[in-house]
């Protein structure tokens, strides 16, 4: 007994310290899991603000609406999307890592920075129309401001949670690197929009979604060519010489007729008083408005990329196309493809500051006194928003109401204009239609217009023509209402000398009574994909009176 105790104490001994060695282990192994557990869950805090507007639209609305199928599908496919971000998150080095954030930022910010204004979610028609409407991102800095800065605090917050995420989670474990883990991570990095593209599940997440949205755009099949006109045509008719459509931009028309029309009592000019615009966003209506629409048969089917164009009629009738952009001195905007765009013999951008629209009228001034036939289509510069940048600093207190900066943007504008645009001019030549992209909601606190429900305001747009006395006194008992800016597709095609009955059937009515249907188009004014949907409505109701 005395010669076996040694051992028993020895024994003990190692017993005692294994056990204190599995503690010390299972303590550390607590750890880990612990620091694990944060990681996940910050990773998730910042995956959540990242995809709050897919997880409340996807989700929350579709569980609010009983429709627990697709929101379980939502939020099993934002789960995936989640968890390969995660894993390249952790698995990348450091370098790899910067720039998954920064891709990733980019297009978060580009998500909740479009949804935080227009609440819905970004998709291949918004996003092609937000790239139509680049020219406008300083304007909307200054108007949305305070919105930009709150959503650079939520990416902000999301990155910093990122971060945090892989630190708190790489201190925990060590985290293996080859080139075979390199490849296995970046495939299943991409494979999730893959999927997003060949199956149907949904949303896309936002830290993905720009650059996805952005490959179906730049993949989509080329536009189509532009039909050529199919209206007979009299080479004989009297037709006016010049023929100018003036397309202003962001004028009201209650404003309008306030302010404006009262400078214009003592110049002949027909006056068909508030018509509906074609969109309340620029693209879609000015899309709209130069490709000529089928009111009757209207339809979400429809491509307006491939109808005979303003300009094709306009070539066939003998006229020299032109077209003046008082907005960007770059490519054309608003949508103008390249079919479009190669029947227009002139194209000038003519960017000139708050006094813009003056040059453009001296301009349209000196073509009208010009010879040869000629139609030209000019965008002004207009009022867009932020309004304080369309008149001289100092014109009126800096915190002015917004309706007075409004007014006062509108006079600077356009009191001058219609002098200079027809001082001089022979009226018996020429044929003038003056009408506004769209109109502008001036309500405190709303969006001017491009909203997600667009509401009438947004749609009302003056309607004028100035036109020769022969041509004119054809619309002496016009309405002053029920006018659609579709009807001056048709309107005009009468003055080029096409057959105006044939016209009227293929378009919309004349002017001379009110539209056949209002007709008016989303973002999504061209299908992304072949025989892909537009945003298109259509009825005998004014755009948006059934939302007020």
């Amino acid at each position: 007994m005395a010669a076996t105790a040694p051992f028993a104490i020895f024994q003990d001994a190692t017993h005692i310290d294994r056990a204190m060695s599995w503690e010390r282990g299972d303590r550390a192994l607590r750890r880990r899991f612990a620091r694990l557990a944060v990681s996940v869950l910050l990773f998730a805090g910042g995956y959540a603000i990242a995809n709050r507007f897919q997880l409340t639209h996807d989700v929350a609305y579709r569980l609010a609406a009983a429709d627990h199928q697709s929101a379980a599908v939502a939020l099993a496919f934002l789960a995936l999307q989640a968890s390969v971000f995660l894993a390249a998150l952790l698995l990348f080095p450091r370098r790899w890592v910067v720039v998954l954030l920064l891709l990733a930022a980019l297009s978060i910010l580009t998500n909740i920075g479009y949804t935080q204004i227009i609440p819905e979610l970004l998709s291949g028609g918004t996003l092609a129309w937000m790239l139509a409407e680049f020219r406008q991102i300083g304007n909307a800095a200054g108007e949305f401001g305070g919105e930009f800065l709150f959503v650079g605090a939520q990416v902000a917050a999301a990155l910093t949670l990122f971060v945090g995420a892989r630190r708190v989670a790489r201190s925990a474990v060590a985290i293996p690197w080859s080139p075979g883990i390199a490849a296995a991570s970046l495939a299943m990095l991409v494979a999730p929009s893959l999927i997003y593209r060949h199956a149907e599940v949904w949303p896309e997440g936002a830290e993905r979604s720009l650059y996805g949205l952005s490959w179906d755009l730049v993949t989509a099949p080329p536009p189509p060519p532009r039909a050529a006109p199919t209206l007979a045509h009299d080479p004989h008719a009297d037709a006016p010489r010049h023929i100018v459509w003036v397309i202003d931009e962001s004028v009201a028309e209650a404003p309008f007729r306030r302010l404006i029309a009262p400078t214009l009592a003592g110049i002949p000019h027909q006056d068909f008083g508030v018509a509906a615009a074609m969109g309340h966003c620029s693209a879609p209506a000015q899309v709209a408005l130069r490709s000529g629409v089928d009111v009757r048969r209207a339809r979400p089917e429809m491509d307006l990329r491939g109808t005979p164009s303003i300009w094709g009629y306009a070539k066939r009738a003998g006229y020299r196309t032109l077209m003046i952009e008082g907005q960007t001195a770059g490519a054309p905007q608003n949508l103008l493809l390249p079919p479009e765009r190669a029947l227009i013999d002139d194209y000038r951008p003519m960017v000139g500051g708050i006094d813009t629209d003056l040059m453009i009228a001296d301009a349209l001034n000196a073509q009208m006194k010009g010879g040869g036939k000629s139609f030209t289509f000019a965008v002004l510069r207009g009022v867009h928003f932020q309004y304080r940048d369309h008149y001289p600093s100092g014109a009126i207190p800096a915190d002015s109401p917004v309706a007075r900066q409004y007014d006062t943007a509108l006079r600077w504008s356009k009191a001058q204009f219609f002098n200079r645009l027809l001082a001089g001019v022979d009226r018996e030549a020429v044929a003038i239609v003056y009408t506004s992209d769209h109109g502008q909601n001036l309500t405190p606190g709303a969006l001017p217009h491009c909203s997600r429900e667009g509401v009438a305001d947004e749609f009302r747009v003056p309607l004028l023509a100035f036109l020769p006395e022969r041509s004119a006194a054809r619309y002496a008992a016009s309405p002053r209402s029920g006018h659609s800016v579709s009807q001056i597709f048709p309107a005009t095609l009468g003055w080029m000398g096409y057959d105006a009955a044939a016209a009227a059937a293929r378009y919309d009515h004349d002017l001379t009574r009110p539209t056949a249907r209002y007709v008016w188009f989303g973002r999504t004014v061209i299908p992304q994909t072949e025989g892909g949907m537009v945003a298109v409505t259509a009825g005998h109701e004014f755009p948006g009176t059934a939302r007020q």
